[in-house]
């Protein structure tokens, strides 16, 4: 069965072709490419993907002008029908504007772009995203990001650490990111966001392969392969 994905590209993307290699290098097939302005996805997707880069030049709050483009409505649309939606810094910024997954990411502590590996903790392994990893599990995935300080109050914080929705936590305080969380997911667990970016882990070449497995864990639930 074809694995049939998409990846959305916003004036300012600078990830949108390393998603689309780790897609097309993993599915063996090459997703579409989708742009902001765009009114309408294509048919049949089995997964959309939503890159880094700084959108419309992070102008208001990053990730604000973005979710308010064309073709978030039919994001948004898609992700409340069930289709599995990855937004990676940017576009898990892009995430939170457009209401799709809860809180905020603000400035790093220290207001410092931070750009180097750092290592994760898999919270939950049982989502679609991460099931290819065992609970507990410590990965190495690259960061590069100025506002990834992840922000939520302390019910919504509370909320998703009761639910298990917390999908990904640094290992070490990274950017001031409340409890250290690195990644959500929303409650149907279709949706996830994360500022590291695993895209660029996923062959040796790249300096590791631990994002390897979350493209994998999402092609197999959902086409078996």
């Amino acid at each position: 069965m074809t694995f049939r994905s998409a990846v959305i590209t916003f004036p300012g993307s600078n990830c949108d072709r390393d998603m689309a290699d780790a897609l097309e290098k993993i599915s063996g097939t090459a997703p579409h490419r989708v742009w902001h302005g765009d009114d309408a996805l294509p048919d049949g997707l089995d997964f959309i993907a939503l890159p880094g880069g700084f959108s419309y030049g992070d102008y208001l709050r990053s990730g604000a002008m973005a979710a308010r483009s064309h073709i978030m409505q039919a994001v948004i649309a898609a992700a409340g029908r069930g289709v599995p939606v990855l937004g990676v810094c940017n576009g898990f910024q892009v995430l939170t504007e457009s209401g799709l997954l809860p809180g905020a990411l603000m400035r790093n502590a220290g207001i410092r772009f931070v750009c180097r590996d750092v290592k994760l903790t898999v919270e939950n392994n049982q989502s679609l995203f991460t099931s290819g990893y065992g609970a507990g599990q410590e990965i190495l995935i690259p960061v590069a990001h100025h506002d990834g300080n992840y922000f939520a109050d302390a019910d919504t914080l509370d909320r998703l650490e009761g639910e298990g929705r917390v999908a990904f936590r640094y290992a070490e305080s990274v950017n001031g990111s409340a409890r250290n969380i690195a990644g959500v997911l929303n409650a149907a667990g279709n949706v996830l966001g994360m500022m590291p970016h695993p895209e660029r882990m996923i062959e040796p070449e790249q300096g590791g392969t631990d994002g390897r497995a979350l493209f994998e864990s999402a092609i197999r639930g959902l086409v078996g392969a």
